[in-house]
């Protein structure tokens, strides 16, 4: 065993990790470690640094003194108001609490608990819990080494999240009351800093709260989700500031051609990434404004009336995502928990991936799998959006959109706006308005309009309306006056990329990305008699048919001659004899680019079903013209950004730490595309040059 891998050997197979932790950090350990006969065999150790004897070095070990050094160096804390494995009484049972350090005025009474030993945080919460209410400690830290919380003990029943613990010098009046602007949040960001998702987050809030608040969880979390964008939207002048000072960071960087993993990192590895937040950290922010989603020491009530008004605000901002009157309906204390569990989740990043997991998650499970629709990965989308590249001026609608991934990215392409609180010009707001989405569920289209809007600076398209049962939208669309004035600006849009007037059959659009549902059949004859699919080659009409089959030609008739699609389907539909008639209909009807076989775990933990994504461009004479041989583009994903369960995969710079790309984002390991360059040339790319080298039309 090296030195240099003594580290991570120890840690291999543990459920502690270093993410937390920089190089310097890291290497400083490493520099004390001894290897000594342990048992016949050599085992590290290390000279604890408030024990001061050797100990050997275990993966919690490991952890422990890297946080201490912490405590002593960045937090100011003598080594003496110290200790380790402080004993905890509860009855006649004792327990030891992993770091203790000492209140000041009295030097026997706890102060701050850390834990370490359940690599769990809701394990990790409920001992720190116990600890906290036997001892009196006001606060307390959970870390596994990649993520960590800190929290205030409210009182018995309540933890509540704070930004940091304070230093030596400092109270927790001061970590509260501290003033709070976008740099700050930047700078302390919980994504990036603390390795949480915003899932991970809203778990945290179940547990502590919101199971147990009587409420509506999800139109509880979308409100405060809502809240905390537009107080992060109204800071867009000063993100103009931070983006000047800090853009020559940016520019110094030398981005090389994307290399294989293992070779030299980019220049946003982790290390880099804290370069780009060291600028910031210079930056100036006296000017800036306070935010206001922040829980700086009032009372629950002054804290809930605050919120209160800003949620009006945005209300007022971004219509038609909340009714007019709309209040929260979690009492005084239950927000202020929730509140403070939010207020460091910097949730404008460049990929809405942070936003997405936690939707996903919230928008009534066991409804969204019964439907067979399910969020499609970020990754997923940005492959689809490469591959059929569009451009200015090109209309592009989904018509499944659920939490709209394929126009929300599709407005990304074409204005070359990531997700951001900055303003978007005025030029650019009419490519935004070419853009569509249509889903029949009610709360992803909620979830949608509010993505939409703020992408698209205040205008959206997304529609509530069942694509595939056009001939009733007149019900919606004309009847009722709710629907007419939330969704009318939209439809209006809609309606005029028509291919026939008075008719929602066929329509003029250049581009069409979705990921249809594909559970359940369609039997509801009206419905099916619209379609041709809806036939047998007798034309006898079917008594069932597979919703993602509907879709398939439903997708067809919104596309104009030229026009050019990915859907997502079953792997089945390509290789399933019965499913025969199926794909002589997409070839009768337009050149097939491209099948995309995705990874078995793409869609897990909802669903292991096996998919596919297939690219199609309608015959044209002067775009496609008509041929009966050409070749088409076959891949199969290999590395598909999850793990068996159903979590993502990140990648990891050169010493096991997560790597960040330029937005302070963990990268999902994937072979899809490259990332920007901080991946390896991937299936987008290689259809690209496919694309080139046909001649296709949009990438002449």
């Amino acid at each position: 065993m090296t030195q240099e891998d003594i580290i991570q050997t120890t840690l291999k197979d543990s459920n502690y990790h270093l993410s937390l932790f920089s190089d310097e950090e890291i290497a400083a350990l490493r520099r004390k470690i001894v290897m000594k006969e342990s048992k016949g065999k050599k085992t590290p150790f290390v000279t604890c640094i408030v024990r001061d004897k050797d100990i050997q070095l275990k993966p919690e070990e490991i952890v422990r003194q890297l946080f201490t050094v912490r405590l002593l160096q960045q937090y100011g804390y003598p080594k003496k108001r110290l200790a380790f494995e402080y004993p905890v009484t509860f009855g006649r049972e004792k327990k030891s609490a992993d770091i203790v350090v000492f209140d000041k005025d009295r030097p026997d009474t706890p102060y701050i608990i850390v834990e370490l030993k359940k690599p769990k945080l809701k394990d990790g919460k409920d001992q720190l819990r116990s600890y906290c209410n036997a001892t009196g400690a006001p606060m307390s830290v959970w870390t596994n080494g990649e993520k960590i919380s800190y929290y205030h003990r409210k009182d018995p029943n309540y933890f509540e999240s704070i930004t940091d613990i304070p230093g030596v010098s400092q109270s927790l009046t001061d970590i509260l009351s501290e003033r709070f602007t976008l740099r700050d949040l930047i700078i302390k960001d919980k994504i990036a800093n603390e390795r949480k998702s915003l899932k991970d987050i809203i778990l945290e809030m179940e547990d502590e709260v919101l199971a147990n608040a009587g409420v509506d969880v999800f139109e509880e979390v979308f409100k405060l989700i809502f809240t905390k964008l537009y107080d992060e939207f109204l800071s867009q002048k000063d993100k103009g500031v931070i983006n000047y000072f800090t853009k020559q960071v940016t520019k110094t960087a030398v981005h090389e051609p994307a290399k294989p993993y293992g070779d030299k990192p980019s220049y946003f590895d982790g290390a880099d990434y804290d370069a780009l937040k060291a600028a910031v950290s210079g930056i100036d922010d006296e000017g800036f404004r306070v935010l206001e989603f922040r829980n700086s020491g009032q009372t629950d009530t002054e804290l809930k009336n605050k919120i209160q008004g800003l949620f009006n605000k945005a209300r007022s901002q971004w219509t038609g995502v909340f009714p007019d009157g709309a209040v929260f309906d979690l009492s005084d204390s239950h927000l202020a928990v929730c509140a403070s569990s939010l207020q460091d989740v910097k949730l404008f990043n460049s990929n809405l991936l942070v936003i997405d997991e936690a939707f996903e998650y919230l928008v009534n499970k066991s409804a969204k799998g019964e439907k067979g629709q399910y969020f499609t990965p970020r990754h997923v989308i940005d492959m689809c959006v490469q591959m059929l590249n569009p451009k200015r001026g090109e209309y592009m609608i989904d018509s499944a959109a659920g939490s709209c991934g394929f126009p929300v990215h599709t407005i990304f392409k074409l204005t070359g706006h990531l997700f951001t609180n900055e303003e978007i010009p005025e030029q650019d707001k009419e490519h935004v308005l070419k853009v569509f989405g249509i889903d029949f569920d009610e709360k992803t289209v909620r979830v949608a309009r509010t993505l939409n809007l703020i992408a698209g600076d205040g205008e959206t398209n997304v529609l509530h309306l069942n694509a595939l049962d056009y001939e009733r939208w007149g019900d919606k669309t004309e009847k009722d006056k709710k629907w007419i004035k939330t969704y009318g600006k939209g439809f209006e849009r809609l309606e005029n990329l028509r291919a026939e007037k008075g008719e929602n059959k066929y329509f003029k659009f250049d581009i069409l990305m979705a990921n249809p549902p594909f559970a359940g059949d369609i039997k509801e004859s009206r419905i099916l008699h619209q379609y041709e699919l809806g036939f047998k080659a007798n034309n006898k009409a079917q008594s069932k048919v597979g919703r993602d089959i509907l879709f398939i030609e439903r997708n067809l008739d919104f596309l104009k001659p030229g026009g050019r699609m990915a859907i997502v389907l079953p792997q089945g539909r390509f290789n399933n004899t019965s499913d025969k008639s199926i794909r002589e209909f997409i070839a009768q009807h337009g050149r097939i680019l491209a099948v995309v076989g995705l990874h078995g775990n793409t869609f897990k933990p909802h669903t292991g079903t096996k998919t596919s994504v297939l690219f199609i461009q309608k015959w044209d004479d002067k775009l496609c013209p008509k041929v009966d041989d050409y070749p088409i583009f076959f891949a199969v994903s290999e590395k598909g950004g999850k793990d068996n369960s159903g979590d993502y995969v990140y990648v990891k710079n050169g010493n096991g730490q997560y790597k960040l790309d330029r937005n302070g984002h963990l990268i999902v390991d994937h072979d899809l595309h490259n990332h920007g360059g901080e991946l390896a040339d991937g299936i987008a790319e290689a259809f690209i040059d496919f694309a080139k080298k046909e001649k296709l039309s949009f990438w002449k």
